[in-house]
């Protein structure tokens, strides 16, 4: 019995891996998030049973699982982008070990690359950007980041789940010494056929983004004025 926590990839379906997609297709049955795409859920077999996160806090999902892995011979976990990157993949991992549950894991695509490859924006690129920051937005409010040394990062800062909060980053960060005429790109519905962009200033860009709706990726720095249309069927859906 083992329960595998499956990256679905940014949104897109095109873009789970084959390992994840053969997973879903074999198994008993399936915890989802809510933004995983109905066309995946629709590779699993008639008898599979389907069950949403949605409405449900970590302790119960947490509990789904183990009660699932304990009675299911191969149970899927299928969360948005990669399963390690700001989606408690390791922290379930921990449960289902402590419950002497076999688990393992299947990296999905993650957002990090795919959503801004998706509007034309690299990441890296020689003589612009040579590394790359990545935070949470829902950490905007708290103590957890260091505004002084987000503000002072040379290269690219990409914010996941950044909308809500991106009036109080850009303040933050203006204050903290970062320019107002820095680029940044809000990128929403990345890599799917409801994927808009919105490209302005640091100063403006809470404002220029407020038609936008999550889920959303942030993308702050000189590359993001790279953004563009995508061409037709670089991304599936697109």
């Amino acid at each position: 019995m083992t329960v595998y926590l499956v990256g679905a990839g940014p949104g897109d379906p095109g873009l789970i891996t084959v390992r994840g997609l053969e997973l879903i297709r074999g198994a008993d049955a399936i915890v989802y998030d809510v933004l995983a795409s109905d066309e995946l859920l629709e590779e699993a077999s008639e008898s599979c049973l389907l069950f949403s996160r949605e409405g449900m806090g970590q302790e119960a999902i947490n509990e789904l699982l183990v009660s699932l892995g304990q009675t299911f011979e191969r149970v899927v976990r299928l969360k948005g982008g990669d399963p390690l990157l700001f989606a408690r993949g390791h922290e379930e991992a921990v449960v289902l070990e402590e419950a002497g549950i076999d688990y393992g894991f299947v990296p999905g695509v993650s957002a990090l690359t795919a959503v801004p490859a998706s509007a034309g924006i690299p990441l890296t690129r020689r003589g612009v950007s040579a590394q790359v920051t990545v935070i949470s937005g829902h950490s905007a409010s708290g103590e957890e980041l260091d505004y002084d040394a987000l503000a002072a990062a040379a290269g690219t800062l990409v914010v996941f789940m950044g909308l809500r909060a991106l009036g109080e980053l850009a303040e933050r960060l203006i204050a903290a010494g970062k320019g107002e005429d820095t680029p940044v790109a809000v990128i929403s519905g990345g890599t799917t056929a409801a994927q808009q962009t919105v490209v302005a200033p640091l100063g403006e860009i809470a404002g220029r983004a407020a038609v936008l709706v999550s889920p959303a990726l942030v993308v702050i720095g000189d590359v993001a004025s790279f953004s563009r249309e995508p061409v037709a069927g670089a991304c599936i859906g697109v």
